[in-house]
């Protein structure tokens, strides 16, 4: 099955109809979800937890329409591993499927929002020496 071809989601804590070109989707239901409640930070774990900062009250959408070969495109800016995050090319109708509730285990309290955002600062700190 191509990605096309794929079920596709938005997470948002809006009410939505349509989806603007230029908006992030993805085939990974779960991230999704986290993308509903508007995390500033998302940490992806070696063993595959999904770590945020994210508080507001989320949405799960899935497209709810077909997708053609030039419908979507990879982030070109996402931090995420390739083949998690794209960008709609044109608007898209959506179908929502419920409330994404906020899962507190997947929370990153302050001091671990603190050390992600610090992160790449430390790293470029310890190349350079």
């Amino acid at each position: 099955m191509s990605e096309t071809e794929q079920v596709w989601y938005h997470g948002s804590p809006l009410r939505l109809r349509t989806l603007r070109a230029g908006s992030a989707i993805t085939m990974d239901v779960h991230l999704a979800e986290v993308f509903s409640h508007k995390p500033c930070l998302v940490s992806l774990e070696d063993g595959g937890a999904v770590r945020h900062n994210g508080r507001e009250p989320g949405l799960l959408y899935r497209v709810a329409e077909a997708l053609g070969p030039g419908d979507v495109t990879p982030h070109p800016q996402s931090s995420m591993p390739p083949g998690l995050e794209y960008l709609t090319t044109r608007d898209l109708a959506l179908a929502l499927v419920g409330p994404v509730p906020i899962r507190a285990d997947e929370l990153l309290s302050e001091a671990a929002a603190e050390l992600t955002r610090a992160a790449p600062e430390r790293k470029a700190q310890e190349e350079a020496t």
